[in-house]
């Protein structure tokens, strides 16, 4: 209808569709301005600037919050909702108005001053924490890590009533998971996985001292950088920088940097950890254009995001095809000591399991089990049945329990985690163990649609692989929620199936050729009935 009623109310929509993505947008820019702060604090900030970063992303922070929150914006959702509804539920402005109304309605529940006053926080105990980890100084955080106790209560409080303290910051790493269901959910992973432990533990160790010799570092950054580009990381709209503690940051589609660190004397560190950021950075990268500087633009979930950083980190790079087209360049590069060292050598060495204190030098194996215990301490936390004062301990009585070692200081014991120290207590760690899962499950179904990937991987061809993830994974952003993303891409729900059967073949040829696969499987299959259950 020329000039009618339904044309103008299509203009109305387009212009308040318009007026909605630039206000979004004008909070993601200052939400990347903050990032960039972070990302600088990280890496090249000197010490002494320390509080005043503290305080400006403080302001930036209440200024995106205060832009999230505004009544305006809420009446500008509400308006277009019934329009949302209208289309095709996967489109890109359905998603973003449906995604968009649930944020907010999630965010005007937080008062900025809470916002501002949280993240002051944290980037202040950050700083400290760079300090104090070194110098084995639990006692000078003790008074920080109470006042973030504090403010993940008061945070939770926002969202009352819960079933548990802990869900609402559960909820806003992996949408739709509660402190139930990952109880849940661990109760089952550590069923299956505590006799695999004992089984592998019980065969030979591997041999894993060619890793652990004198490696230039600056040799190390440069092939880790390689590898990470060849894999299909974009430096033209990234880049890779040195830090304590790595993690990859996304300012804009065109912009999503990792950080690494490297060791002199341990090949794997520098290698896994820009390995593991560049699967996180990978799944930015491969966001739709479309989607970028809304809530859409970024991964949908931590888990889901983990499961990429473990998929190319873990399932791609520790695999023996990935090193048989790899090995030959890195023996070249690193003549005198690796020359004398066989491949199968060198590939046992990387995936060595043993029970160790460090949760992100843990194997694929054990891993689990560290995440298991940093989630049950955070729950005790929250609910007042810890002490922070008293964390030290509870922590080496875990390790002792669940992997029968414990540390010596807390240097290794509670200190090693940023977590805690730079956020919220609650949420922070159950997302690991939901990466490791999906990775499996990812990978199964990109298998299933393109059986010849471990022939391509050994070629060192990884484009079949990454635009698989692009297509059913990365594209989307978070126009789905977790659960029905998985589904989506693999058929199916979240489930350990493909993980455990991933590992059990994967540590079941590690015994076989060294002569103790009837022991692995006799002691393996004696405690474990069955890895097919969810």
């Amino acid at each position: 209808m020329i000039g009618g009623k339904p044309a103008r109310n299509r203009r109305s929509t387009e212009r308040m569709l318009v007026e909605l993505k630039q206000w979004l947008r004008e909070i993601s820019d200052l939400n990347a301005a903050g990032g960039v702060l972070n990302w600088d604090q990280a890496t090249y900030m000197p010490e002494g600037g320390a509080g005043a970063r503290g305080r400006q992303l403080a302001m930036l922070c209440r200024l995106a919050h205060e832009r999230a929150v505004a009544p305006a914006l809420g009446r500008l959702l509400d308006s277009l909702i019934r329009y949302g509804e209208s289309l095709p539920y996967d489109s890109d402005d359905a998603s973003l108005i449906r995604v968009a109304h649930r944020e907010y309605q999630k965010k005007i529940k937080i008062p900025p001053d809470h916002i501002a006053r949280a993240v002051a926080h944290g980037s202040a105990s950050y700083d400290v924490w760079t300090r104090a980890r070194p110098a084995n100084d639990f006692a000078t955080m003790v008074p920080y890590l109470e006042r973030t106790l504090d403010l993940s209560r008061e945070y939770s409080s926002y969202f009352a009533p819960y079933k548990h303290v802990a869900d609402p910051h559960i909820d806003d790493a992996d949408e739709g998971m509660t402190t139930a269901s990952t109880h849940k959910l661990f109760e089952g992973l550590k069923t299956q996985l505590l006799p695999l432990v004992r089984a592998i533990c019980e065969q030979p160790a591997a041999d894993d001292s060619s890793l652990r010799q004198t490696f230039a570092k600056a040799a190390q950054l440069d092939f880790a950088r390689h590898v990470a580009e060849r894999l299909g990381y974009d430096l033209r709209r990234g880049r890779l920088d040195l830090t304590l503690h790595p993690f990859s940051t996304r300012f804009s589609a065109d912009d999503v940097r990792i950080t690494t660190r490297v060791s002199e004397n341990d090949f794997g560190d520098a290698l896994f950890s820009t390995l593991h950021e560049a699967g996180h950075a990978m799944y930015e990268q491969g966001i739709s254009a479309a989607l970028d500087g809304t809530p859409l633009g970024h991964g949908v979930s931590a888990g889901v995001h983990e499961s990429q950083s473990r998929l190319w980190e873990n399932v791609v790079g520790r695999s023996r095809g990935f090193w048989e087209h790899f090995y030959p360049s890195l023996q070249r590069i690193f003549a005198e000591q690796l020359s004398s060292v066989p491949l199968t050598a060198f590939h046992r060495a990387i995936n060595k399991v043993a029970r160790s204190l460090i949760r992100t030098d843990a194997d694929e194996v054990t891993y689990n089990l560290h995440i298991m215990l940093r989630f049950d301490l955070e729950l005790r936390l929250l609910e007042g049945e810890l002490r922070v004062k008293d964390l030290p301990e509870a922590w080496c009585a875990a390790m002792q329990a669940g992997l029968g070692i414990a540390p010596s200081d807390d240097r290794d014991g509670c200190l090693q985690d940023v977590h805690w120290y730079s956020g919220y207590i609650g949420g922070r760690f159950q997302s690991y163990a939901i990466g490791n899962i999906l990775s499996a499950q990812f990978y199964a179904a990109a298998l299933k649609a393109h059986p010849d990937i471990p022939h391509e991987i050994a070629s060192g061809e990884f484009g079949t692989l990454h635009t698989w993830l692009r297509d059913n994974l990365y594209r989307h952003g978070s126009k789905f929620v977790p659960n029905d993303l998985v589904r989506r891409a693999t058929n199916e729900a979240m489930n350990m199936r493909s993980y455990l059967n991933y590992l059990h073949q994967k540590y079941g040829a590690f015994a076989n050729s060294t002569g103790g696969g009837h022991d692995f499987a006799t002691a393996y299959n004696g405690n474990h009935r069955s890895i097919s259950s969810d």
